[in-house]
């Protein structure tokens, strides 16, 4: 027979589960609370230490719920996820849109991080591109709102950017040819949506609209 002496009890509390799941919920909680006092793209600050001082814990309590930095990071994400009504589970094509909106509106929440002035002979070639791009657009953004106006030649300006090729080459591993061909097949469709006189937030073509003619009458030639 068994020596009943040697038996370990186990016993199941809901009232200790709860607990641990409400210590659980305040570190995340303090963790996404510190990427909100920085930066969305911060993530050094998210170390044990803050972690723990900031909920209130000891180290050695986050360590219980999470084995190490990656699995509290990896919970953070989780949570922000959640926060942002954001399932990448079943992604399906015509939700694409309504996804990247719900991203958008959770990082705008956040601090935006901070860049570091651009040298002189940057700053000047990025204020010559704003300004082509808005004279290109002139014709057909005339009657636009000026803020969808200044939008829709942001976006033009973020589609050429070195950052966008490099995203792709670098990020995607995309073939350097292709990443052109992509990115220039990008600004086409966005091209023509201008041309056709969608605009953000039209939501649909009944704004086309033809650019006035230069130096001339609407007549047909």
């Amino acid at each position: 027979m068994t020596d009943p002496t040697h038996l370990v009890r186990t016993y199941h509390s809901p009232l200790r589960e709860a607990q641990a799941a409400s210590t659980r919920d305040r570190i995340i909680a303090a963790a996404y609370a510190l990427l909100r006092d920085s930066s969305i793209r911060n993530w050094r600050s998210l170390t044990v230490r803050a972690v723990a001082e900031k909920a209130g814990v000891n180290e050695r309590t986050v360590y219980r719920h999470f084995s190490n930095e990656r699995g509290l990071r990896d919970a953070v994400m989780e949570h922000m996820e959640g926060a942002a009504g954001i399932d990448l589970t079943h992604l399906q094509l015509e939700e694409i849109a309504q996804v990247a909106a719900r991203i958008f509106t959770h990082v705008s929440s956040f601090q935006p991080e901070p860049k570091a002035p651009l040298p002189p002979t940057l700053t000047e070639a990025n204020l010559r591109q704003r300004e082509a791009l808005h004279d290109a657009l002139a014709p057909w953004t005339s009657q636009w709102s000026p803020t969808d106006a200044a939008a829709v030649a942001a976006v033009f300006d973020v589609l050429w950017s070195v950052g966008a090729y490099e995203r792709l080459v670098a990020d995607w591993q995309i073939d350097r040819a292709q990443a052109i061909d992509t990115l220039t097949w990008a600004i086409e469709l966005v091209a023509e949506a201008v041309r056709q006189g969608r605009h953000p937030g039209s939501g649909s073509t009944s704004n086309r609209r033809r650019p006035p003619r230069r130096g001339g009458d609407d007549g047909i030639t």
